[in-house]
């Protein structure tokens, strides 16, 4: 008798954050269990240990994860700050769940720190090319802004009629040269 094959790694915790990404989108986090997903994926909870040591470091998998999707769209987006934040906006209303996962739930991710991982970074660097200045800080100004718009709107805490007039204000507020 042959050995079994060994389980291609990269691919199960692909599976597995593509299913946990699934059930949050259609459950919220509260149904994402590790027991749910290995019924889901059809295997025991040992499996999914092997891939992720605990929920947190799955939960932190799908930010990263989703940090690349949101870095793709605003690469994606023509470079001006108004269709980066379109893109921006698009993104967290298309995918509420993995947004919440990378801003809104406790992470073991770091933020702003030399060792950031590079899925943050591209992101961040997706906001900064749309808005370029010495040190970054317009664009962390514009992640906020853009950020607070994300969740308001989400939360349904901000009239849908004015988010035309809102996207203009930013984008004025943004692009406005220092007047020192």
């Amino acid at each position: 008798m042959s050995p079994r094959p060994a389980p291609d790694l990269d691919l199960r915790r692909d599976q597995v954050i593509r299913a946990a990404r699934d059930l949050a989108e259609a459950g919220g986090w509260a149904a994402v269990t590790m027991r749910r997903l290995a019924a889901e994926l059809g295997v025991t909870q040992p499996v999914l240990y092997s891939a992720f040591a605990s929920r947190q470091a799955l939960i932190d998998a799908v930010a990263l994860n989703g940090f690349d999707d949101l870095a793709a769209a605003l690469e994606t987006a023509d470079a001006s700050p108004m269709e980066r934040m379109r893109a921006y906006l698009d993104f967290a209303a298309a995918h509420p769940r993995v947004y919440e996962a990378m801003f809104l739930l406790p992470s073991g991710l770091a933020f702003a720190v030399d060792h950031t991982p590079e899925p943050l970074q591209r992101a961040f660097r997706g906001i900064r090319d749309a808005l370029p200045d010495a040190d970054g800080t317009r664009a962390e100004v514009a992640w906020s802004t853009w950020h607070g718009l994300a969740t308001l709107q989400a939360s349904g805490r901000l009239r849908a009629s004015a988010a035309q007039a809102r996207l203009d204000l930013v984008h004025g507020m943004l692009t406005e040269q220092e007047t020192h």
